[in-house]
């Protein structure tokens, strides 16, 4: 098993947090160790001084977080597509924590026709149920409390046929909470807001 990890600054757009996005290498490779991974990947860079070739998804990254995002996913889209020719994985790990990303995972590997296989995991979750997550690092105990409703409003949302209408007006209630989208798709009821300047992003499977 290859576990690769790497900031990838191609995700980060202009005056977002590259250079305060969390890195725990050391421990990220410890966990590893423990767990019996046979190669922890982790490159210092990917990309050329001079870098001019990127991989664009045309179709599934412009709505959602692509909106306030828009060169996120070509970055996504381009390191994803390194890593599997450097790493020559013949299954890779994506989490449905961002399922627009696994969406685009999943387009890009059947149109460019990589030899992997693209294994989605369900979401991991803290015990008050906020969906594990670097920036949730940045959250404040207070805030950490309100940010609890996010994803118990989701939750509950994902079983109403006016789901996405109601969480969205829920969560908008909620003290210092703004709401980037609410919307289905592949399925899943996603949510993306805002807490007192943290972007956090979760989503649920309709109707479970």
């Amino acid at each position: 098993m290859i576990v690769s990890v790497y900031v990838n600054p191609l995700q980060f757009g202009p005056g977002e947090d590259l250079a305060a996005y969390p890195r725990t290498g050391e421990a990220d490779r410890l966990a590893c160790e423990a767990a019996g991974v046979d190669v922890f990947f982790s490159p210092r860079a990917l990309y050329e001084a001079d870098h001019s070739t990127y991989v664009t998804e045309e179709a599934l990254s412009s709505g959602r977080c692509g909106r306030s995002r828009p060169d996120h996913f070509r970055g996504v889209a381009t390191v994803v597509a390194k890593l599997l020719n450097l790493t020559q994985a013949g299954a890779a790990v994506f989490g449905w924590k961002d399922a627009q990303q696994l969406s685009v995972v999943r387009r890009v590997v059947r149109d460019l026709a990589f030899p992997v296989r693209i294994v989605p995991v369900e979401i991991q979750r803290d015990q008050d149920g906020l969906a594990w997550s670097s920036r949730n690092r940045y959250l404040s105990t207070e805030q950490r409390k309100r940010a609890a409703a996010f994803p118990r409003i989701l939750e509950q949302a994902a079983r109403r046929p006016d789901g996405c209408g109601w969480a969205a007006a829920e969560l908008s209630r909620m003290p210092g909470f703004r709401v980037d989208y609410v919307e289905e798709a592949d399925g899943r009821l996603c949510g993306a807001i805002w807490i007192d300047g943290v972007r956090l992003i979760d989503n649920f499977p309709c109707g479970a």
